[in-house]
């Protein structure tokens, strides 16, 4: 197994980066974050991690943050396919210019070995059915922000291979879990949660009944590091949980949680997001040795009391009233 002794993660300050870099310190990795705070927060960065407040166009701050490590986990990004039509300028040069100002310092340093990227699934074609789609599906994107990420992908398999890096890409399915900062496009459990709380109805796009694959950010890192460590170069992976669920299922499992019957208000589907989205994830087990660990239905109950600071039953004896 390659030793990394020095890692970058940019985005580290967000979501996902924030536990994948607690991780890394477990276990002894020296780790630099590269984020311009503008989504993660700068209290999420623990202290024993090395913190540089840039973005990833800057290639001053790009170099910083990459200067005498092994390996970059790149994770900074624009995550949401909803918007990313109306901001389709701002998705390209943070997804797309980006990414190729990383790689492009990379290759500077002549000390990165490895890059593991982090694409979407987004960047598939729509489905016939919820039935779990493996990485040879047709990579057609149906949004600018999958299509940002597509290429993002291909340019970082490019910019390694011809430079003697190794890399790795995952695409990731959606990932909730403690500490998903709250956005109108992204983490629907997240939104869910504050809405019921608040005593709102939540907002369903389209009927429902579209199919996602949930994974627990706590499984995603696992599949990172597993990327950084166990894998050939040039190749790609889902990593997901390979079960369907639709988005009504998921307010129902929450409304159960939390004590609340509060009925969703169904609006017009929004365009770019897929019908079926679910990952195969046997490629990943096979080669990676990913295995999942969380499951939906076990693991909210803990997640939404992360969010809110109360228990199940605390939640059901004080549901705020519908407004």
């Amino acid at each position: 197994m390659p030793d990394y002794k020095t890692v970058c993660v940019t985005g580290g300050a967000g979501f996902i980066g924030s536990h994948l870099v607690r991780t890394l310190l477990r276990q002894g990795i020296a780790v630099r974050v590269l984020d311009n705070l503008s989504v993660g927060r700068r209290e999420n960065v623990l202290s024993d991690a090395e913190f540089v407040h840039g973005d990833i166009l800057d290639s001053s701050a790009v170099k910083e943050a990459l200067q005498s490590c092994d390996a970059v986990f790149h994770l900074a990004a624009r995550v949401a396919i909803r918007s990313s039509f109306e901001f389709v300028v701002q998705d390209t040069q943070t997804n797309f210019s980006g990414t190729a100002s990383v790689l492009q310092e990379a290759v500077r340093t002549q000390t990165v070995r490895k890059v593991v990227f982090t694409s979407s699934m987004g960047v598939y074609a729509e489905a016939d059915s919820p039935s779990p789609i493996s990485e040879n599906h047709p990579t057609t994107p149906i949004s600018p922000y999958g299509i940002s990420k597509l290429a993002a992908e291909r340019l970082t398999h490019n910019m390694c291979g011809a430079h003697g890096l190794e890399s790795t890409v995952v695409r990731l399915f959606n990932t909730y879990g403690p500490g998903q900062a709250l956005s109108p496009y992204v983490g629907v459990v997240t939104i869910f949660v504050n809405r019921l709380l608040a005593g709102e109805r939540p907002t369903v796009f389209g009927d429902g009944e579209q199919t996602r694959d949930f994974v627990h950010v706590e499984d995603v890192v696992q599949g990172l590091l597993a990327a950084l460590r166990n894998v050939p170069s040039g190749q790609t992976f889902n990593i997901g949980s390979g079960i369907p669920c639709s988005v009504n299922s998921v307010l129902r499992l929450l409304q159960n949680i939390m004590g609340t019957s509060l009925p969703p208000k169904y609006v017009e589907a929004a365009p770019g997001e897929l019908r079926y989205s679910v990952a195969d994830i046997s490629r990943a087990t096979h080669k990676l040795g990913y295995v999942l660990k969380h499951r939906l239905e076990t693991s909210l109950p803990q997640v939404v009391e992360e969010i809110t600071g109360k228990s199940a039953p605390e939640l059901a004896s004080s549901a705020v009233p519908e407004r």
